[in-house]
């Protein structure tokens, strides 16, 4: 069994215990949301049985961004925030081959690593609190999301539509702008929806759709 110990957190001033879980680690080539749908296609035997798994216990499973590797074969090492997945449909199609659909709930933390026999990873994590409850929506961020909603139809997006909601609005505008998966990534560990807010206004500017002056 090896262990890939992740780069510590920074220490500031005292710190509140944190309660940690134990959760398999999918590392996926792309960023989960809370409230985003993930479809899956399962088909490596390590997978199945954590599909398995989590289908009997009914219980989430965690996805990270892949930082080293690759998605199938050896292991690959996962980004250190990620989000739980919930199973909300599934199929077998063929023996030996899954078709889910996960959806996101929590972000969590992944303090470390371990490595089954069958290659699959699981981890110790703490869930992180759900900040910008309280928070105003970007107008020009709502706009955007709007428009783009009322463009491809509210089916596409997860029900109900909370365009009042700064999380929701900031999770699903990161999650459907065209941009690298390293800055989803860096979106999804931004724990203020204010903060996340003021990246997706640079990166709407950056991409004309929101003028400098809004």
């Amino acid at each position: 069994m090896r262990t890939y110990l992740l780069p510590p957190e920074e220490e500031s001033g005292m710190r509140k215990p944190t309660m940690t879980e134990e959760h398999f680690i999918f590392p996926l080539g792309t960023v989960l949301f809370p409230g985003g749908a993930l479809p899956l296609k399962i088909f490596e035997q390590r997978y199945i049985e954590m599909t398995k798994t989590c289908l009997r216990d009914n219980r989430p499973f965690g996805v990270c961004l892949i930082r080293e590797g690759h998605e199938v074969g050896a292991p690959a090492v996962p980004e250190n925030v990620g989000c739980l997945a919930s199973i909300e449909r599934w199929e077998m199609p063929q023996l030996g081959v899954f078709h889910l659909v996960a959806r996101g709930g929590d972000r969590f933390r992944l303090h470390d690593t371990r490595v089954a026999k069958n290659g699959l990873l699981s981890g110790s994590i703490s869930r992180i609190e759900s900040a910008g409850a309280n928070e105003e929506v970007d107008p020009a961020c709502r706009d955007v999301l709007k428009l783009i909603i009322e463009h491809v139809g509210e089916a596409n997006f997860p029900s109900p539509v909370l365009l009042d909601d700064a999380n929701w609005v900031s999770y699903r505008l990161a999650e459907i702008l065209p941009v690298d998966v390293r800055l989803k990534q860096e979106l999804l560990a931004i724990d203020e929806a204010r903060t996340r807010f003021e990246r997706l206004r640079e990166v709407l500017t950056e991409e004309g759709l929101i003028s400098r002056n809004v």
